[in-house]
């Protein structure tokens, strides 16, 4: 398995495999409640420049030419710049009042998404692909990793744990409750 930085190329690779970890919160997004909506929603800001779901801020593991994961990160700091395109684009087409709290900030490189192709789970690709990102960021740059788990994802949850993160709060996105989990060089 390759981990390699993503490409404008692999956005319609890349759309459904994270659609998996963000497909309730996309759906209050887009105001509805479909698939195929949902993942022409992400592809769309996958596809283009300077967003947070950008191919920029995404890695894909890849095995024999097939994208088999893809893990979305980019740095809490620029959160309102790279949210903006894509409050702008929901207020026009989906929902006027659309308002989301910003789920990370300054001081840590975010994991915002993870997915892993339905056909690949339970093979270690999602850890593959944190591991990846514990050693180029925090071990190799001295950053701080954060990431949001939902208190209902009890293995995801210890999955972050048991990889080095540690809770440092509670979070809330579009009504979803959340915990915040951080890993960072002690």
């Amino acid at each position: 398995m390759n981990i390699r930085k993503a490409e404008k190329s692999d956005s319609k690779y890349i759309a459904p495999i994270l659609l998996l970890a963000m497909e309730d919160i996309i759906y209050k997004f887009i105001a509805k409640k479909d698939y195929a909506s949902a993942k022409g929603f992400l592809q769309y800001f996958i596809e283009r420049e300077n967003n947070q779901y950008s191919y920029q801020n995404c890695f894909v593991a890849e095995e024999n030419n097939e994208i088999i994961g893809a893990i979305n990160i980019y740095k809490g700091g620029d959160i309102e710049e790279l949210r903006n395109p894509i409050i702008e684009y929901v207020r026009k087409h989906h929902n006027p009042e659309f308002d989301p709290e910003f789920e990370t900030r300054e001081g840590e490189y975010y994991i915002d998404s993870l997915g892993v192709n339905p056909k690949f789970q339970g093979k270690g690709i999602g850890s593959k692909l944190l591991r990846f990102l514990i050693d180029q960021y925090v071990h190799e740059n001295s950053e701080t990793l954060g990431l949001l788990v939902e208190e209902d994802n009890p293995l995801a949850k210890n999955l972050y744990l048991k990889l080095g993160f540690k809770v440092v709060g509670e979070k809330t996105l579009v009504g979803k409750k959340l915990e915040h989990l951080q890993i960072q060089l002690k």
